[in-house]
């Protein structure tokens, strides 16, 4: 029956990420920079449920923030993937939106990330990870570490990965009621792109002068967005006045770490009522990659 689709109730989780640090060490010809930072996830996640259609059709059922289908990652992962392996199959996609839009936590790529991954699986298109992170690359420099989910020393425009471990600390996050264009930073006259090099062993990861490496580093964007966006400067200020606080990405949220979860949420209580804000745990392995791992056990025992 043409259009049919299979039946399904599983939500899969597309987890947000920070850059504990984020440097620019230089600038390619093509007007590309080369990063380098440490992503770590967070247990706080959009969720994209799939359904396998029969006829090929990519078909997107919910709204995305006014993002036409055409545009939304989500539909262009799916696409690129029956590109990539000439799957007949098509699907169904169902998003519940959870992260910020537009926060440098990642969400857009980590949702093209479990799409890719999600549909590799329930079409049986068999790609391994690296063949499904150069496709990632293609559609946005974050998603291929969602891809391999694990958290992970970036370089290159952030495709270059090397598993590490950092410390899991509780997190605040805050997203401060604004909207920077990604494109305009980089472009920015005042932007560090010189950045010293640094070899992973200077980070010193799961030690517990990670944090104060981290904090030194800093990111490259934070000077910049601070000025140009007085509410960022003042989420900065505020929140060093428990810990260390950064930019995540290009912005707009900052987020500060703590031990534990009850100091994370007495931070979050003491915020002014009208910032948007949540506290989530620090995870070095993504959710979806659990999950998965889980839903293949399951059917090798079927």
């Amino acid at each position: 029956m043409s259009g049919a689709e299979m039946p399904s109730i599983q939500f899969w989780p597309a987890p947000a990420k920070l850059n504990l640090f984020l440097q620019i060490t230089g600038q390619r010809d093509d007007g590309y920079h080369h990063l380098q930072t440490v992503f770590q996830f967070l247990d706080i996640t959009d969720r994209l449920r799939f359904v396998v259609r029969d006829d090929g059709k990519i078909v997107r059922k919910t709204d995305n923030e006014g993002i036409k289908p055409e545009d939304d990652l989500v539909v262009k992962a799916a696409r690129a993937l029956q590109a990539a392996t000439g799957t007949e199959k098509g699907a169904a996609i169902y998003l519940q939106k959870i992260l910020p839009m537009g926060g440098g936590v990642g969400g857009g790529s980590s949702d093209a990330a479990t799409t890719l991954v999600v549909l590799n699986h329930l079409w049986d298109t068999k790609l391994d990870d690296a063949a499904l992170a150069e496709i990632g690359l293609s559609l946005g420099a974050d998603v291929p570490v969602f891809v391999y989910g694990h958290a992970a020393f970036a370089q290159g425009v952030g495709e270059k990965l090397e598993s590490v471990s950092p410390l899991e600390p509780w997190y605040l996050v805050v997203q401060p009621d604004v909207h920077i264009s990604t494109a305009e930073i980089f472009n920015d006259s005042q932007l560090t792109r010189d950045c010293p090099a640094i070899r992973i062993c200077d980070l010193q990861i799961g030690t517990v002068n990670e944090a104060e490496i981290f904090d030194e580093l800093g990111n490259v964007f934070e000077p910049i967005v601070a000025q140009q966006y007085p509410e960022i400067a003042e989420v900065i200020q505020h929140l060093r006045k428990y810990t260390n606080a950064m930019l995540t990405g290009t912005g707009a949220c900052v987020f500060a770490a703590f031990e534990t979860k009850p100091q994370a949420e007495t931070a979050l209580a003491k915020l002014p009522d009208h910032w948007s804000a949540f506290v989530a745990k620090g995870l070095n392995r993504s959710p979806l990659q659990a999950m998965l791992e889980a839903e293949s056990d399951r059917e090798k025992i079927d």
